[in-house]
This record gives C-alpha cells, structure tokens and sequence, in this order.
C-alpha cells in the first residue's frame, strides 16, 4: 500500500515529550497521578483519545453525507483507559457520540455502527481491545 500521508512523532518514554517531524507537535509527557506520576504533561492514553475523537467525528459526517443526511453537528467524546491485565495493562475505549436532534434514532444508530465500521482509528482498535459505543 501505498500511503497518503504518514505521521512521524518521536518520544522516548511516557516522562519525556513527544515531537512529531513538522514540529506541529510538542508535548511534555507525564504519568498520569493514578499511576504514580506527577500528570504535569499529556499521555499517550489521552493522545489516543483526541486522535480518535477527531477521526470518529469526521467519518460521522463522511458517512452521513455519502447517505444523504446531514451529521455535522456531531461531537464525538473518546474515553481511553488503561485497564489491569495479567500484571500489566490493555486499553479499553468508550466513544460518547452525541447527534444532532433531526435524525431519527435508526438513522443515528445506522451512522453510528457504520461509523465504526469505517474509522481507521476503530479499524486498527478492532478485535484488539474492548470498545463500547454510547449514543447520547
């Protein structure tokens, strides 16, 4: 395959920063408090989730268009967490999906699988770990 574009970040460690090639990205990153950290800095589980957010968001309304409806007053709110496995750790996700008022419930239900369906962030999730979908 060849790629359309490629994200490039470098960091060395979740107390470090992360920089992305372009410079567009510069984060201190810290352990959150939960883990015994200071959480003075982003971490990756709350980089996911804004990455995830803003993808789902706009397959929503891709999705929506390509069936002749309008989604665009959509908000996505993505919740990554770090669960205890086995003496370490997995993520789990619940995606918040909040729709406008004018779609019925099937229609926000049918974007709402079929958004996750085709979001690469749940494509590259999928069968991996556990991801609840809420409509709100």
């Amino acid at each position: 395959m060849d790629p359309i574009y490629t994200a490039v970040a470098t960091s060395s460690g979740r107390d470090s920063r992360a920089v992305s090639s372009d410079g567009r990205l510069d984060v201190d990153l810290a352990l959150p408090k939960e883990l015994g950290g200071t959480g003075e800095g982003t971490n990756p589980e709350q980089l996911l989730a804004a990455g995830w957010a803003a993808c789902f968001s706009t397959v929503i309304d891709l999705v929506a268009k390509s069936k002749g409806l309008d989604a665009s007053d959509v908000a996505v709110t993505a919740e990554v967490s770090l669960v205890p496995h086995g003496g370490g750790f997995v993520l789990a996700a619940t995606l918040r999906v909040e729709m406008p008022d004018h779609l019925t419930d099937a229609e926000r239900t049918m974007l709402l699988e079929a958004t996750h369906e085709a979001c690469p962030y749940s494509a590259a999730t999928r069968g991996n770990i556990a991801v609840e979908l809420v409509l709100e």
